[in-house]
């Protein structure tokens, strides 16, 4: 059977139509800011005593983008006799974001919990070179970051809390046995 000659001209037509009479959902951005959904990638905000200068997220950064500067400081003994201890000492700490693909493989390798995903999203730059953030910049983003969501209620508890559950159990239940068994002085049998 042969298509009628303009059908699919109607067909597109009435596409047309039933698209110009639904309401629109566009945002105008710069008078109504977006609603992000809660794990957005936006920039890497820093939290700056809790890196050690352990250079794995400049190591693992697949576009060299991080810049770490440190120098080593010696720390005197704790106690009378002890050895003085040396520790890193962070100069430096710079993302530029004009290489930056944000893969985030620098957040995950960090073992200290110094980088985080920030929701913001509004830094540009009208020259490129202004787009590497030295770590005052990354220090204001890291407020900015929020709150980790909370565990699923029906998810199995950590490994960690419940063998540590599961130690102050066991010390309880044996100081429970070890206070009645102690015969009081002065009873008759």
């Amino acid at each position: 059977m042969a298509p009628i000659p303009g059908s699919g001209l109607a067909k597109g037509l009435a596409v047309t139509l039933r698209t110009m009479t639904k309401k629109t959902v566009t945002e105008q951005y710069p008078d109504a800011q977006p609603d992000l959904p809660p794990r957005t990638r936006g920039v890497i905000g820093l939290f700056e005593e809790n890196c050690t200068v352990c250079m794995l997220c400049a190591r693992e950064c697949p576009d060299w983008c991080i810049y770490i500067d440190s120098h080593k400081e010696t720390v005197p003994a704790a106690a009378p006799g002890g050895r003085e201890r040396s520790r890193n000492v962070l100069d430096r700490f710079a993302i530029d974001f004009s290489l930056c693909m944000y893969c985030g493989i620098c957040i995950e390798v960090c073992p200290f919990d110094a980088l985080f995903w920030s929701p913001e999203f509004e830094y540009a730059e009208t020259d490129i070179r202004d787009l590497t953030h030295e770590r005052d910049k990354l220090r204001e983003w890291m407020w900015t970051v929020p709150a980790p969501p909370a565990l699923d209620p029906g998810a199995e508890e950590p490994k960690e809390i419940a063998t540590a559950r599961k130690t102050a159990e066991k010390l309880a239940a044996a100081q429970a046995e070890q206070a009645p068994s102690a015969d009081p002085q002065g009873e008759e049998s």
